[in-house]
């Protein structure tokens, strides 16, 4: 490879990690900002976490169809416009004058954000050759960590002198740099290889039934009619998840140009890979997701010395992204990934033990464990999946490895707020989050419910460890198995 063609996929790789760092940074500066939200809109936690779970939500719902599309206006072109709309839900976000409003700004942006992920990975993996997957895919990583921290420690410093709608009108400034990136540093013919250009038709059908299951059991988890588990509304909604999916399956099978081909799931290293995903995601969001509320809401810090205990978390992540996808590369994926996911259970196991008493110092260093566990175990987790597939199937499979990571992080922070909120609810302490540090006995009531998160987080973090264990026994490739084309 020339030096210009070495320079030239780096160019490109800079313009797509601007906008992952953006996208990040978006969504983990809002984690730091949710108690200033609901103070002063005056909401519970239930309330608020939506904030967090509508964006997820609709990046879930989204993904898949704006993958497709991309197929046929080209994955540049997916990734420009996504940017702009991003941008404008930002904006709405800022001037919303109710909660209501808020939460429709938010599905804008989630919009956006859902158009630019559903190519990025499959554009890093077009502009690099096979042999630097590993190490292509760690810089992604790295991008990503760099928003993540930068979303807390910046949020937090900024939350000390302005209010919050000034993080979301600021997140102007980088969605505009990530545009102009865009427009300069990449070309389509790069990024979107000729052969996957307009191949295969939209399929509208697949991209109902998937946005419906996606609302479907984030509803059910959430249970926001508030009913029993057991209850009847409780029941028809698990049984409508499981009959929108079975249709869905269904109706994939059959038609000529699927979204997903769900053929793909026949191979076995696909199938583990993605379980492991998802396990692994669903545990590793806890941290992201309770641990500023713990900080600011109950031990009474300051948000930016939260942001600067968050930011612990994404420098072990950036770290142990760059180690484990040069040495994937090298040595094979299996042991890295389940080494990374075994530590990962047991920090999240050492999360469920702590109280309001822990010491600060613990604190962060668990933090920082289980932000280099996290990118130990996601860059070789991604390459298993992305090599275990025809290189047909990368663009659609590198919008599902994104739309997998998110369907983690949504059942993640779901079942956390169910938890920590039904906890509290059932101790009497259904109240904003600004109030927990000065009623007597709140703290204690989040605290409760944080360990049970934590617990069910841990088991996730090995069920992921076992499944890459099982992966890593299986065939690398399943042959015969393509997107274009149904049963």
């Amino acid at each position: 490879m020339t030096d210009v063609d070495h320079r030239e996929k780096w160019r490109a790789f800079t313009a797509i990690g601007i906008s992952f760092v953006t996208a990040v940074f978006s969504t983990s500066m809002v984690f730091v900002a949710l108690p200033a939200i609901a103070d002063d809109f005056d909401v519970t936690l239930g309330e608020v976490g939506w904030v967090v779970i509508v964006e997820a939500l609709t990046v879930a719902s989204v993904m898949l169809p704006a993958g497709r599309v991309a197929d046929l206006v080209g994955r540049r072109r997916m990734h420009l416009w996504g940017l702009a709309v991003f941008g404008t839900g930002a904006l709405a976000v800022s001037l919303a004058p109710t909660f209501g409003l808020l939460i429709a700004a938010r599905v804008v942006m989630a919009v956006g954000n859902s158009m630019g992920q559903s190519v990025g990975t499959a554009m890093i993996v077009a502009i690099f050759p096979p042999e630097e997957r590993g190490r292509s895919l760690g810089a992604q990583t790295s991008a990503v960590a760099i928003g993540a921290a930068s979303g807390p420690i910046l949020g937090g410093l900024l939350l000390s002198v302005l209010p919050w709608q000034a993080l979301f009108q600021l997140l102007l400034l980088p969605i505009a740099v990530a545009f102009v990136a865009g427009v300069r540093l990449l070309r389509e013919d790069q990024v979107t290889p000729l052969a996957s250009r307009g191949q295969t038709r939209f399929d509208p059908g697949g991209a109902i039934l998937s946005a419906l299951f996606f609302t479907v059991i984030v509803l059910v988890m959430n249970n926001p009619l508030d009913v029993g588990w057991t209850s009847p509304a409780m029941l028809l909604g698990m049984a409508s998840a499981v009959g929108v999916l079975a249709g869905f399956v269904a109706y994939e099978r059959r038609v000529a140009d699927p979204m997903l081909d769900v053929r793909l799931f026949a191979n076995r290293t696909f199938a583990l890979a993605v379980g492991a995903r998802l396990f692994g995601f669903t545990g590793s969001t806890l941290t992201y997701f309770l641990t500023p509320i713990l900080l600011i809401a109950v031990r009474d810090l300051e948000e930016a010395a939260a942001g600067a205990i968050m930011l612990l978390n994404s420098l072990g992540m950036g770290i142990a992204a760059q180690l484990s996808g040069r040495t994937s590369d090298r040595y094979g994926p299996t042991r890295i990934a389940s080494v990374g996911l075994v530590v990962m259970a047991g920090a999240l196991a050492v999360f469920a033990a702590m109280d309001v008493s822990t010491p600060l110092l613990l604190f962060c260093a668990l933090v920082f464990v289980q932000g280099f566990s996290l990118g130990s175990w996601n860059v070789p987790n991604n390459s298993t999946i992305i090599s275990s597939v025809d290189d047909s199937d990368h663009g659609v499979v590198g919008a599902f490895t994104n739309l997998t990571r998110t369907m983690g992080n949504v059942v993640g922070q779901a079942m956390a707020t169910v938890i920590v909120a039904s906890v509290m609810d059932d101790r009497g302490f259904d109240i904003p989050l600004g109030d927990i540090a000065d009623v007597p006995g709140a703290g204690d009531a989040f605290v409760s419910g944080w360990s049970w998160a934590f617990g069910v987080g841990a088991s996730c973090a090995v069920l992921a460890a076992a499944c890459t264990l099982l992966a890593g026994r299986t065939p690398r490739r399943l042959t015969g198995v393509r997107h274009s084309g149904g049963v």
